[in-house]
């Protein structure tokens, strides 16, 4: 929707002083002091931001990561975790989730109960930084993606073991797909003619055909698959599978995995590699995958699918990833530790942490 512009209140009152004659205003009115003209919004920094979603916080966390500052909070609703752009980048899209929160084995019967009335995809104006509408998601959407032509939204519903498919015209869901139990992972083929949601209950993978909403296969993978990664060709995508501890490679033409690739425990770190969330290199040469509670990120060469090296210590449970636009950089949101680490990806040294408070969930970067 288009604005006219305000007028100022300095030029309010130039205007209502010529025109006094008129009855715009009488003489007997006196102009209020200057002291008393609405301030300027501080100026935006003129380099990239980043948006990080904080589970527990109900905001966006908005970051200048030139100046290692937090900015704004933007608050968008209850329990914001997977988060996007829009293709022109005007808009931020977040999910949001009236479940509430709980761990693996958590006994749901004693929860309290959902508020589905909160569910929904968030859509925020990154002009204003206002939250300017909601679609619809299905119930308890995690995580997300856009079709390429930005015209569909395909959601994970996680309570429902379903993928949702929703207009971005309309707001609306328009069709549901039966998938595994506890799907999360969300990902459109580059071709957007497919789309994989990764399932942590049933351990597997369902390939989707976005003009039918048929299930073209499933795959099976390691324990609790979490993201999934396309190759820039679109012919391999790499699964993170936190409770195995490895990624599943998947042959996305003939829809069959053929290979597993062991993460180990990065020396030094307090826990097994968890892989969550995978990541491909602006470069499309290596997938970057985040290690959870190990606290490490993991980096493995698409051509000879074996890990390359281990980045870390970068922050205490490490989940969402972004690159910097030139791939220099690295971003990832440690929810435990209230925190986003700036890494050097060329040397892997962690150079700055930016302290969020929350719990940051994923990330995204803004460029100007």
């Amino acid at each position: 929707m288009r604005h006219l512009p305000n007028l100022t209140l300095t030029a309010a009152l130039t205007v209502c002083t010529a025109m006094a004659v008129t009855g715009c205003g009488t003489s007997e009115a006196p102009a209020p002091p200057a002291s008393s003209a609405v301030p300027a919004a501080p100026a935006r920094p003129n380099g990239p931001l980043l948006y990080v979603s904080d589970e527990t916080g109900g905001n966006v966390i908005v970051i200048d990561p030139a100046a290692g500052t937090v900015i704004e909070r933007i608050a968008v609703g209850k329990r914001p975790r997977g988060i996007a752009l829009t293709g022109d980048g005007t808009q931020l899209l977040v999910a949001l989730s009236g479940s509430p929160i709980a761990g693996p084995g958590v006994d749901e019967s004693k929860l309290p109960p959902a508020d589905r009335a909160a569910d929904g995809i968030g859509v925020v104006d990154l002009a204003t930084h206002k939250v300017v509408r909601k679609f619809q998601s299905g119930p308890d959407p995690e995580t997300f993606d856009l079709s390429p032509d930005g015209k569909t939204l395909y959601v994970s519903n996680e309570d429902t073991g379903e993928m949702s498919v929703v207009d971005v015209a309309g707001g609306t869901v328009t069709d549901h797909v039966k998938v595994g139990e506890e799907p999360e992972g969300v990902t459109v083929s580059p071709d957007g003619k497919e789309v994989y949601v990764t399932s942590e209950g049933d351990n597997s993978v369902s390939a989707i055909d976005t003009a039918t909403f048929k299930v073209l296969g499933t795959m099976k993978t390691g324990a609790r698959p979490r993201s999934i990664a396309f190759t820039t060709d679109g012919a391999t995508a790499f699964v993170t599978n936190e409770n195995g501890g490895a990624l599943t490679v998947i042959d996305a033409k003939k829809r069959k995995v053929v290979a597993t690739i062991p993460v180990p425990k990065p020396e030094g770190a307090p826990a097994v590699a968890r892989p969550m969330q995978v990541q491909l290199s602006p470069d499309g040469k290596e997938v970057f995958a985040s290690l959870g509670r190990a606290g490490f990120v993991a980096v493995i060469d698409v051509a000879t699918r074996k890990v390359k090296r281990l980045i870390g210590p970068v922050g205490a449970r490490p989940w969402g990833m972004a690159f910097s636009a030139d791939g220099t950089k690295l971003y990832t949101a440690n929810g435990p530790s209230g925190d986003v680490s700036v890494v050097d990806v060329a040397s892997g040294k962690v150079e700055q942490k930016i302290a969020t408070g929350g719990s940051p969930w994923s990330v995204v970067v803004k460029n100007p």
